[in-house]
């Protein structure tokens, strides 16, 4: 079977065991890619058997030479592991080459957040009332970037102070509290702000819907006008959300919830403590 009509197989195959969009999305980006380096490489399509286990290697340097992060990387090597799993139950090929490969090993880094007086001073600086609501929601909700974006009018529950995640990351659903902080941008939003038909809550009255490029566009702009040298980006406010809460007394488990993370050792790489926090934490003893 020809990569590509192999890489569309496994694709209903993710859809036909209930992965959520984004996991689909994602997975076909990255096959794509590989699909696209392999054809390039052999000078036209190629088939899942006649690629060689040098093949997968050199699609994995290339990602390296391109400055491709180790966790990126980390990910490619896994989906690929993935594909290849599902291509020999399905007898497309032989032998799983992905899983003969070498791991990625991870580089650790500290990752970035914000303050509550940082993030004030990033809103203030961000011109469009939509944008900056939706910033509003992420960093006060921990939501990602997708589940943002995507929320309905309906998952959106003032009355009862909650949002709805429908098909969340790993196609999960979750009920996030709404504060009384965020509950009143929300409701001012909805009376004030939006003006469009579309179903979705964050919406403009021209596409009826928000961009996730846009909105990382913005916040960084916002960033640069701020002079920040860090990188600020929609995904840093979710670190932050889970750093701030644990900085003012809230349960790593709690936090866990509220991201939605279904292992705890997920949600401790997301929380930022500084050397003084880490020093007060051993002269407790």
């Amino acid at each position: 079977m020809l990569l590509n009509q192999a890489i569309k197989s496994f694709s209903k195959h993710m859809e036909l065991i209930e992965r959520s969009k984004e996991t689909i999305r994602g997975y076909d980006l990255e096959l794509n890619s590989f699909s696209s380096f392999v054809t390039v490489k052999h000078n036209g399509p190629v088939y899942v058997e006649d690629i060689g286990l040098q093949d997968l290697e050199d699609f994995l340097l290339h990602e390296k030479e391109r400055g491709i992060a180790t966790s990126s990387r980390s990910r490619s090597l896994y989906i690929l592991k993935s594909f290849y799993n599902y291509c020999c139950k399905k007898d497309i090929c032989a032998k799983n080459l992905a899983s003969l490969l070498e791991p990625v090993k991870i580089k650790q880094k500290e990752r970035a957040f914000i303050t509550e007086t940082e993030f004030d001073d990033l809103v203030n600086a961000i011109p469009h009332p939509i944008i900056r609501t939706v910033v509003q929601t992420m960093f006060y909700t921990g939501s990602r970037m997708s589940e943002t974006i995507n929320l309905k009018l309906e998952d959106v529950d003032l009355k009862k102070k909650v949002l709805h995640i429908i098909e969340g990351k790993g196609n999960k659903d979750r009920n996030v509290p709404i504060n009384e902080k965020l509950h009143c941008i929300l409701t001012n939003y909805l009376s004030n702000i939006r003006d469009s038909k579309s179903n979705r809550f964050f919406a403009t009255e021209s596409t009826g819907k928000v961009s996730s490029t846009y909105i990382n566009r913005l916040i960084s702009e916002a960033a640069d006008k701020l002079g920040w040298e860090k990188d600020v980006s929609a995904h840093v406010l979710r670190h932050s959300f889970g750093t701030n809460l644990l900085e003012k007394g809230a349960s790593v488990v709690s936090i866990q919830k509220l991201l939605g993370h279904s292992n705890l050792a997920v949600t401790s790489r997301y929380l930022h403590q500084d050397i003084n926090k880490l020093s007060d934490a051993v002269n407790l003893l």
